[in-house]
């Protein structure tokens, strides 16, 4: 397989470089390259540039709103986008139940709920994971009873991320606790986050921030409009969501973008050249490559138009356990610099530089917040189970 970018593709490289050299605001892409926190306006304010020039839902067809981009153009924006320090696109709203909708949803569905995603008026959370049910979904026992014209809606969920920030959730629930299969009874429902029984909690991490939450569910009512796909076959629904997600997490861009931090702490702290140090940054740098081609291949012409199976599994793995590596590498690089999280030193203030004291405070927090990356999108060891069941039945 040949592995080159065409004059066209390349073009379009250039693009979207000089569209975020142009639109990005400095303060944002300072933030995001020292590894500082974001808040929900930081992100608006780049997916209103996004949205403004027709890139905010890269995923998704012309007919809704997307820019119609082949698999790898995406591949393409997604890299330079990182690199050039804005924002990821978190948004499960346009990376997750966007594709959803535009597969299973009703037109009304889809007239309701896209637009506004694109816009960043309505943010999503996504309700899966439970005590006890997280990459077993199939597991989930948050109860949806059909009442009338709404089903009740009672159960617990967590790990839900950015909930507070969110208006909407879209959530696998149990509407056929007899069924055959516990696959075969549950359903995919929208939710209003903001309906009489909703209640969110925050969950410290180890960073010290609250991105992930707890939310409970008392006698919600959920309008019956509000199914998504048919009744008792949301798992459907949440397999062809998470083959998008497993995919997003492997992260390329991120790896691309932590280790041109790797090499930037190591020159301004002077220890560039240690032969070690370049051993470690070159076997990084050759498993990034590997999974990139990984990526690439499944972005030919015989695999694009394929949903994502198993692939997105192997991305799933490698990526996160590369991201993983890097920020340990980042840690390891700064030495006792890499200060555990302390608020007063999280800031712009005195950032000059990656070696800067903001630059090396932010560095411990993103270790360990990233992880969870080989645990949120279902566990790396539930993955492995797949691919070897792929692979070797």
């Amino acid at each position: 397989m040949k592995l080159a970018y065409a004059a066209a593709d390349l073009a379009f490289r250039d693009e979207v470089r000089a569209f975020v050299a142009a639109r990005l605001d400095p303060q944002i892409k300072r933030k995001v390259e020292l590894g500082l926190r974001l808040e929900r306006e930081d992100y608006v304010a780049w997916y209103t540039q996004l949205h403004e020039r027709g890139w905010i839902t890269p995923g998704w067809p012309a007919e809704h709103g997307g820019p119609g981009w082949t698999p790898l153009q995406r591949h393409i924006f997604d890299e330079e986008t990182l690199l050039g320090g804005a924002p990821r696109i978190i948004a499960s709203g346009i990376n997750m139940l966007g594709p959803v909708l535009i597969r299973f949803g009703t037109d009304e569905q889809k007239r309701r709920y896209l637009p506004a995603i694109r816009r960043s008026e309505t943010w999503w959370a996504q309700g899966f994971s439970e005590p006890g049910a997280g990459s077993d979904l199939a597991a989930v026992r948050t109860s949806a009873v059909r009442d009338g014209e709404d089903f009740v809606v009672n159960g617990h969920k967590v790990w839900t991320s950015y909930a507070p920030w969110c208006s909407m959730m879209f959530a696998l629930v149990r509407t056929d606790p007899q069924a055959a299969k516990p696959q075969e009874g549950i359903s995919f429902l929208l939710i209003d986050m903001n309906a009489p029984g909703v209640e969110v909690r925050p969950i410290r991490m180890l960073d010290g921030g609250t991105d992930l939450n707890e939310v409970y569910l008392d006698n919600v009512r959920v309008p019956a409009e509000n199914l998504v796909g048919e009744l008792h076959k949301g798992w459907t629904c949440g397999k062809y969501l998470l083959g998008h997600e497993r995919t997003g997490i492997a992260g390329i861009g991120s790896c691309k973008q932590q280790l041109a931090r790797v090499r930037s702490v190591a020159a301004q702290q002077g220890i560039a050249g240690d032969p070690v140090l370049r051993q470690r940054i070159a076997q990084l740098e050759a498993e990034l490559m590997a999974l990139e081609f990984t990526g690439l291949r499944m972005l030919s012409a015989n695999q694009a138009s394929r949903a994502p199976g198993v692939e997105a599994s192997v991305l799933k793995v490698r990526g996160t356990e590369l991201r993983q590596a890097l920020y340990e590498l980042l840690v390891d690089v700064a030495g006792p610099q890499a200060v555990p999280f302390e608020e007063r030193a999280m800031t712009l203030e005195g950032s000059d530089g990656f070696a800067s004291p903001a630059g090396l405070a932010s560095l411990a927090a993103n270790y360990l917040d990233s992880r969870k990356l080989s645990i949120y999108g279902g566990a790396n060891e539930v993955q492995r189970n797949l691919i070897a069941r792929a692979v070797l039945a």
